[in-house]
């Protein structure tokens, strides 16, 4: 059955065998087939300038996820000054418990669409900090819901802080906004001053986005 399945995909070139190791690896083919993916919706181009703002405000690395069934998928990045960079790219996949975008991404879902994503949930433990239980979770979510941003401190990676909130439209939460940084760039007493960069990121590119899909 798996060969019925590699052998087109390998015909079409999307997937190629390396002749060391005889393993099946992705083609830069699908890398092509992601971009028509993401470019098929104006959030990642109207979102990039308000990215590039909020970077210059924050001096923090900035982001846009989507949900995406279980996961947060990042569309679009950009980059903070400096010389601490972050191994996220643009197409990368990341567990909503522990990201900042996750928590917010399902946060502000109905409770039906929340109950169904975490019905078989598995809660990966990546740092002491991790959210381990179902229930933990959902009081997260609540305080996400109360408070309008999620904070991931050190709950992914130790040393770093991210901090999201919603991209809405009159349909509901179309995508999350993110910065991210190490805990010493994000100090917990400068957080509320940067939700403000944040939130006032996220309107624009709410706007941004309606603008260009109309």
């Amino acid at each position: 059955t798996t060969h019925v399945l590699i052998s087109p995909l390998d015909q079409l070139g999307y997937i190629r065998q390396c002749q060391s190791s005889r393993r099946f690896q992705l083609s830069t083919k699908m890398y092509g087939l992601g971009r028509k993916a993401l470019n098929a919706t104006p959030l990642p181009e109207a979102a990039l300038p308000h990215l590039r703002w909020l970077v210059q405000e924050t001096q923090l690395t900035a982001h846009v996820g989507i949900l995406e069934k279980n996961q947060v998928v990042f569309v679009q990045k950009a980059d903070g000054p400096g010389f601490i960079k972050f191994d996220t790219y643009i197409g990368k996949c990341s567990e909503l418990h522990c990201t900042g975008l996750g928590k917010t991404l399902l946060a502000f879902q109905s409770e039906e669409a929340i109950q169904s994503v975490l019905s078989n949930y598995v809660f990966d433990r990546f740092t002491k900090k991790t959210i381990p239980t179902k229930s933990a979770f959902l009081a997260e979510l609540a305080r996400v819901q109360h408070n309008g941003y999620s904070l991931d401190d050190e709950e992914e990676e130790l040393g770093v802080r991210c901090i999201a909130a919603p991209i809405s439209s009159h349909t509901g939460v179309l995508a999350a906004v993110s910065v991210t940084g190490t805990t010493s760039q994000i100090r917990m007493e400068d957080i509320e001053k940067t939700v403000v960069a944040l939130k006032r990121a996220a309107a624009r590119i709410a706007i941004a986005a309606s603008e260009v899909s109309h």
